[in-house]
């Protein structure tokens, strides 16, 4: 067993340097399977999530290699789409339905155990299902195996009753392939969305529109391999950004887009932190004692991302006066709570919405990663906490930070992995 063991207290000085977009990574890798050549894949983030696509698309009979630190090479010329990717595969992945609209759209048929990841509540698939029939395939799910078939698919008009990234996602895949127009009415507008159309484009797509509400895509033939590097992880550079806010220190977060970072930025400033934007940097100024309190709710890009609501819930925990956070994307998000509360924290949840009053200081206790950006919020929580705090199931933490401890560290941080008998 593995756990982080923090020691708080300390301010953070130095540079971070963000790794590859996690919510980017996914699809594109999906997506390389359209190629009839190998594709080079740069900015890969080194996370738990991407091995495990990269053990999918190789159990299906994908040649992929990795031959330096970031990049991966994927040839999908071997892949046979009549194999099932079974529930050992995706339980651990939610991203692993992108494989549904990919193999579908590619050779016609796919069949994926249903998809399992993060919990919060529930997360169904019927915005999936409806674009690949408005597309012309057929549907069935048959022992929790997700069956989708279509050999001749037909572009169509596709609205999405919910703004939906993953739904988003997989019509988008299902349609570069499919004869004739598809538009996507209602679409997210997220800047992985942005990211994977481009990628999509390098191969020979037509996908027009990605990052509005209307996504309008022309389907082509055939489709040719390329070299892409994806976008730097927007919740990555937010999740440092917070924790140096609530540590305190002077932190520059090096390689983002400072615009996919806005609606973090104005919420940090709000709280009184001093963000200074760069080219390809934002810096965090912080005192490290009581900011603001101030108000959060979460909305579709480009409001204020749900993947960072933990996160920035932890920071409100030590301002001075009452915040409001109002959860509006995910039923189940507040579930690490409780941790916080075992560390000193004052938070009242009634539905989607959390009172958190701010407490003097936070202090060390055995919490546990309850999802991955809960983990986060954990990490951020033992950096400010007066004493040694030991957060566990860090497996969560692992899908989605590369080199968590090594960032940290080096910007002064007292955090380590340690390895532990259960007993």
């Amino acid at each position: 067993m593995e756990r982080f063991v923090i020691r708080g207290g300390n301010k953070l000085n130095g540079t971070i340097n963000i790794s590859g977009a996690k919510n980017a990574a996914l699809p594109i890798i999906a997506a390389s399977v359209f190629s009839g050549e190998p594709c080079r894949i740069e900015n890969i983030p080194e996370i738990s999530d991407v091995r495990m696509m990269m053990k999918i698309l190789r159990f299906i009979g994908a040649k992929v290699e990795a031959p330096e630190k970031g990049v991966i090479v994927v040839d999908p010329s071997g892949i046979n789409p009549e194999i099932t990717i079974p529930d050992e595969m995706t339980r651990k992945l939610r991203a692993s339905y992108y494989l549904l609209g990919s193999l579908l759209s590619k050779y016609g048929t796919a069949s994926v155990a249903l998809p399992g990841g993060c919990y919060f509540g529930v997360r169904p698939i019927d915005q999936h299902i409806k674009a690949f029939e408005a597309l012309g395939a057929s549907v069935n799910t048959d022992n929790a195996i997700v069956n989708v078939k279509g050999e001749e698919l037909y572009g169509s008009s596709i609205y999405l009753d919910v703004v939906s990234v993953g739904a988003t996602i997989n019509a988008m895949l299902a349609a570069v392939m499919a004869k004739g127009l598809t538009v996507i009415e209602n679409a997210a507008r997220e800047p992985h969305i942005v990211d994977l159309a481009n990628f999509l484009n390098s191969m020979g797509a037509d996908v027009r529109g990605a990052g509005t509400e209307v996504i309008k895509i022309r389907g082509v033939e055939n489709m040719h391999g390329c070299t892409y590097s994806i976008i730097p992880d927007q919740i990555e550079a937010g999740t440092y950004m917070v924790a140096a806010a609530a540590a305190g220190g002077d932190v520059i977060v090096n390689n983002v887009i400072p615009k996919h970072l806005e609606s973090i930025t104005n919420k940090l400033e709000d709280c009184g932190i001093t963000v200074i934007e760069g080219d390809e940097s934002v810096r965090i100024i912080s005192e490290g004692k009581h900011p603001k309190a101030c108000r959060v709710k979460t909305s579709p890009h480009p409001g204020f991302p749900t993947d960072m609501q933990p996160q920035f819930a932890t920071l409100l925990c030590i301002c001075n006066g009452t915040s409001t956070v109002v959860e509006d994307v995910w039923d189940n998000r507040f579930k690490y709570v409780d941790q916080l509360r075992r560390m000193g924290a004052n938070i009242m949840v009634n539905g989607d919405t959390a009172l958190i009053t701010g407490v003097d200081a936070l202090k060390a206790a055995p919490v546990e990663a309850d999802d991955l950006r809960a983990g986060a919020a954990m990490v951020i929580a033992g950096l400010i906490a007066q004493g040694e705090t030991y957060v566990e199931n860090i497996k969560y933490i692992d899908r989605g930070y590369e080199d968590l401890i090594e960032k940290l560290s080096g910007v002064g941080a007292d955090i380590k992995r340690v390895t532990y008998d259960e007993d």
